[in-house]
């Protein structure tokens, strides 16, 4: 029994750091990338030795796989509690709200405004940028204003100019650079390093509010 608890507990570590790893490596997040994999990597190996160990029977090899779902959704609740990253709302209203615009702005949020035309009328749209981590609040600040508003969100994969953070800007910035290929060895190594220099820096600025 208790190393059938073993088994279960050993996927409910690596299956998230499995997941996290590959969302990181998505995001092009280089330092969690390398922590998530060295850390799938260690209890990858230790829960294959207990799995392997012994004589194997259908028990264990059921309980393995039902880790493995588990961990599965707990990589995902977990990656929404981090909240890496950025996403982009769309709000449209059926009018002009100069509150809602302003105490969005006050808070930090990027607005743009729109002004369209819909089925039954003139309809008002906000297109918001915010920190994966602040959508709640952002939500409540729309809602507790336009309970009846229509919200649609995005998580964007990049961006050109306008309201960014100084993290994607900097990744942006990066992927312009000079292809790998045109340097050698050592400039490789030398600019791998400041890259990870750099992001470190933004996750420090990223985790301030």
């Amino acid at each position: 029994m208790s190393k059938l608890l073993l088994i279960l507990l050993v996927q409910l570590l690596y299956v998230p750091m499995l997941s996290l790893r590959t969302i990181c490596m998505v995001k092009n997040l280089k330092i969690l990338t390398a922590l998530f994999g060295f850390m799938e990597a260690i209890i990858y190996i230790f829960g294959l030795a207990i799995v392997l160990s012994g004589d194997q029977n259908i028990l264990e090899m059921l309980v393995y796989a039902i880790g493995f779902s588990l961990g599965l959704v707990a990589g995902i609740l977990i990656e929404q509690k981090l909240a890496i990253g950025f996403s982009s709302f769309e709000v449209n209203i059926n009018h002009e709200n100069p509150i809602l615009v302003k105490e969005l702005r006050d808070r930090g949020y990027g607005v743009t405004i729109y002004n369209g035309q819909g089925r039954n009328g003139k309809r008002i749209k906000l297109d918001i940028l915010t920190k994966r981590k602040r959508e709640k609040d952002l939500m409540d600040i729309i809602l507790s204003s336009e309970p009846q508003a229509f919200i649609m969100s995005y998580e964007p994969k990049s961006f050109k100019g306008g309201y960014l953070s100084d993290m994607m800007k900097k990744r942006m910035k990066l992927r312009r650079s000079t292809p790998v290929s045109d340097q050698d060895d050592t400039s490789v190594i030398r600019r791998m390093f400041k890259e990870i220099g750099r992001e470190v820096k933004s996750f420090k600025k990223y985790w301030k509010i």
